[in-house]
């Protein structure tokens, strides 16, 4: 592992970045459930990197439309002025009420890209109808993690990276 900004990478940090779409295509079930996870409610939380490395946790609602993870965030609210300096985040699925957590923990990690094409932008706003003027990132992916509890016995972790195939790991 190698340090950045006074921070630990993980290989996955250094893989080539997949946009949702590709996800979805090679690993449809898993990129269903995460998909379901997220759509089961409105908000879940955005980590960022402030200026001095130190971690920026954030409310924020996503958008699954036309093969992309979108993030529209408010104009030069701290979140987008993160990832305009450094575009790196991770997702957390709102884990809903209580302990059941139905469907598992997701979390999705990768980098943001902000969009500045203006008939990109359009096609978003016409789709979602968002508070205008707004940042709006498209996401490319480099860790998608899914954590269950299977058959009140085990615990599985499912984790896709760009390029390979999906790792379970399940522990008693």
């Amino acid at each position: 592992m190698s340090a950045t900004n006074g921070l630990t990478e993980s290989p996955a940090e250094h893989a080539n970045p997949a946009r949702w779409g590709t996800f979805a295509a090679a690993e449809p079930s898993l990129a269903q459930s995460v998909k379901d996870r997220f759509g089961a409610f409105t908000h879940h939380v955005l980590a960022t990197l402030r200026k001095d490395g130190s971690p920026r946790t954030t409310g924020l609602e996503v958008r699954f439309l036309r093969g992309e993870l979108w993030l529209g965030m408010m104009p030069d609210s701290l979140k987008a002025l993160d990832l305009r300096r450094d575009p790196r985040f991770a997702l957390q699925a709102n884990p809903g009420p209580g302990t059941a957590m139905g469907g598992g923990d997701v979390r999705i990690s990768g980098r943001a890209v902000e969009v500045g094409d203006g008939a990109v932008k359009a096609a978003y706003v016409k789709e979602v109808e968002p508070p205008e003027p707004f940042h709006l990132f498209r996401t490319e992916l480099t860790e998608v993690v899914r954590t269950y509890v299977e058959d009140d016995t085990y615990l599985v972790v499912q984790v896709w990276t760009p390029g390979e195939p999906v790792r379970t790991l399940r522990r008693t």
